[in-house]
């Protein structure tokens, strides 16, 4: 019997839903199936049961759940506590963050933190908000920079930091290239590329929210999740996409990037930045990273 399948036998009869869990812990659903079975075989007993439409627990999985949930929330405490020792110990901070963060945020923090704590062991790791939380709540990252979600956990801390502006990128050969910007009703028959929803759900509902009252529906392709693949179809002449303003300096020929006018002004807030960190977990390393990031925000949001 293993933690990762408490895991994911705990995720499952939360969700009661195999395909939502398995999102909910990023992987796949055969996936998640194996590790449920696993467990079963370990334990000698059926814990679930399923149908096709169906998932519930079994009287044996109701009574394991709880048992389920103490273990691994005993393994978690046991980890937190010597990582932090070892924090202590070794002067370290483990900080993760989203593309965006990674381009003007951190780099700028990063250089002011070392003017005054040359000491200190920094480790970075650049990742989707969906894989840092996880890290962050098991005791592996200090300290993430991701966007805010709309249910964040009890035992987490979140601070909002500022909004990041956006812009359409679109193919310098297209008629609408030399706008000085682009109102939404000019979108209409202009197709956009967009990241699957479950990739990125900021990214995907930023396009959609331009249309909440615009009278139309856009023309949604769905080809790619990665900025840089979505700026190289955007070249190809196959769509315009939306886009936060930081990826203009990403190297891109053939690309032009206008501001969106008219129809722009609610969908600012869908690109909101946080820093997230463990509730009452005492760091002296990551309390004063934080102190920087809030005395340098004026200076950070205007890189945004």
């Amino acid at each position: 019997m293993e933690l990762h399948q408490l895991r994911c036998f705990i995720a499952v009869a939360d969700e009661l839903h195999f395909g939502h869990a398995a999102q909910k812990l990023d992987m796949l659903p055969s996936a998640l199936g194996r590790y449920i079975k696993l467990l079963e075989e370990d334990l000698g007993t059926r814990l679930l049961t399923r149908s096709t439409r169906n998932v519930a627990l079994t009287p044996h999985g109701a009574l394991f759940l709880p048992e389920a949930r103490e273990l691994v929330e005993r393994a978690d405490d046991v980890q937190k506590c010597f990582q932090k020792l070892a924090r202590q110990n070794a002067g370290r901070l483990r900080i993760g963050a989203i593309d965006s963060a990674a381009v003007s945020l951190i780099p700028h923090v990063l250089h002011h933190f070392r003017e005054q704590w040359p000491g200190v062991e920094i480790s970075f790791l650049e990742d989707k908000s969906s894989r840092l939380l996880p890290k962050l709540k098991t005791g592996r990252l200090d300290l993430i920079f991701i966007r805010p979600q709309n249910f964040m956990d009890s035992s987490l801390v979140s601070q909002f930091l500022f909004y990041e502006d956006v812009v359409m990128a679109i193919s310098d050969k297209h008629p609408l290239a030399s706008r000085s910007e682009i109102n939404v009703a000019d979108l209409r028959d202009i197709p956009l590329i967009v990241p699957e929803k479950r990739v990125r759900p900021h990214s995907y509902d930023l396009t959609l929210s331009l249309f909440d009252n615009a009278g139309f529906k856009p023309q949604l392709i769905q080809i790619a999740d990665e900025k840089q693949t979505i700026i190289n179809m955007v070249a190809a002449e196959l769509g315009a996409a939306v886009m936060p303003r930081w990826v203009m300096r990403m190297a891109a020929l053939n690309i032009k990037f206008i501001p969106i006018g008219q129809g722009y002004e609610n969908i600012r807030s869908k690109l909101p930045m946080s820093a997230v960190w463990v509730k009452g977990a005492r760091d002296e390393a990551r309390d004063n990273m934080m102190k920087i990031v809030m005395d340098e925000l004026p200076v950070i949001s205007g890189l945004y």
